[in-house]
């Protein structure tokens, strides 16, 4: 089997509630998110997508993920697309680093990995673990009484846990905890998300005013080293996130005793490939683990969905339904949420099959 033809597509996800707000004043009203098409000459096709959170969260952006697939693809036509990891050495060895650029790549020959083998990604990334698994509900950043509103509307759509955002004020964000653990009810759980927007000084600030509060601290600082700072002043239970790019990162972690929980978003690490790896590899060290993306449609969504159901139960911390958040649906055969919870599909590969008519024609396309 042999790539034959790269296609790449661009299509705006608007969202649900208008705008997504997070530390440093960042928002987002219109994800711009990149799907790809990758066929082969059998005739099967498979899907990725790629969604950065904005220009200005993480070292990607998509007219960047775009500008490299247009450098990449042309490089990967005549490729085995079941040999995995052939695949991904030879696309580092084409473009360094950029591993958002890969992913949608990594996560469409996946796709036709699970065609071709007749088996749901799931089951080749590890088995499915029970009947489905749980999600969170970010709340995105506005004034402490609103976001302790949300909580309710969330509830009431089946969720159980819950991402504020904070990472802005540390007076303001310590009111925005109060308030909302005042809603919670036994069984739910909440993590304060500072996205890398507090100092030191003002992490510790926060940390130290909620202290009688069951709350998980979410990525306080912008460095791997201030974050572990304020976490061995804190007794609060951690997560990591921006900083955990690779597996050394996560052996470093592991090593500092730094982390209870680790976030693995897909694109951060190239694809689902090397995601796996990190899963697997946090697995075999009892990490808990939030498996997710940086944003993203349906594809995106049936990616998560695939890696969370197949991760161990008692290490997956939560997962995402990226898709709910947004009013353009992509593909038919999206996991759906239902009742805070998700299942990956049991249809051979991704299960997806996206709406040619929502994505119009190519941005470009490359074929041999």
């Amino acid at each position: 089997m042999k790539i034959e033809r790269i296609s790449v597509y661009q299509v705006d996800l608007p969202l649900h509630e208008g705008s997504y707000k997070w530390s440093g004043g960042k928002s987002v009203d219109v994800f711009d998110s990149t799907l790809v098409c990758v066929e082969t000459n059998t005739g099967l096709t498979g899907w990725g997508e790629v969604c950065p959170l904005g220009p200005a969260y993480l070292p990607a952006y998509a007219g960047g993920c775009r500008a490299g697939l247009q450098e990449l693809a042309p490089h990967l036509l005549g490729l085995n697309p079941l040999h995995l990891e052939q695949l991904n050495r030879n696309m580092d060895a084409i473009l360094k680093g950029h591993p958002s650029v890969k992913s949608p790549v990594d996560i469409a020959c996946w796709d036709i990995l699970g065609q071709a083998s007749g088996q749901p990604v799931c089951s080749l990334l590890g088995g499915r673990y029970e009947d489905d698994f749980v999600l969170y509900r970010a709340i995105s950043q506005e004034a402490p009484d609103a976001m302790a509103d949300r909580v309710q509307q969330y509830r009431e759509e089946g969720y159980r846990r819950f991402q504020l955002k904070v990472g802005g004020d540390p007076d303001i964000d310590i009111e925005r905890i109060r308030a909302v653990s005042a809603k919670l009810e036994p069984g739910d759980k909440l993590v304060a998300d500072a996205n890398t927007g507090w100092l030191m000084h003002e992490a510790m600030r926060v940390v130290r005013a909620v202290q009688d509060i069951d709350v998980y601290i979410e990525q306080p600082c912008f460095s791997y080293e201030e974050c572990l700072a304020v976490q061995r002043r804190c007794n609060h239970p951690f997560v990591f996130d921006e900083v955990i790019d690779s597996m050394n990162m996560i052996l470093r972690g592991n090593a500092d005793l730094a982390m209870d929980v680790v976030n693995i978003k897909i694109s951060k690490f190239g694809g689902l490939t090397r995601a796996k790896q990190a899963r697997d590899l946090c697995a075999s060290l009892g990490i808990g683990m939030t498996i997710e993306d940086s944003w993203g449609g349906d594809v995106t969504t049936a990616a998560i969905s695939h890696l969370a159901h197949s991760t161990p139960t008692e290490l997956l911390f939560t997962s995402t339904d990226f898709n709910s958040y947004v009013t353009v649906s992509t593909a038919e055969g999206a996991p759906q949420r239902q009742h805070g919870r998700m299942s990956a599909s049991e249809a051979p590969g991704l299960g997806i099959n996206p709406y040619r008519e929502v994505l119009g024609d190519p941005v470009f396309e490359v074929s041999s």
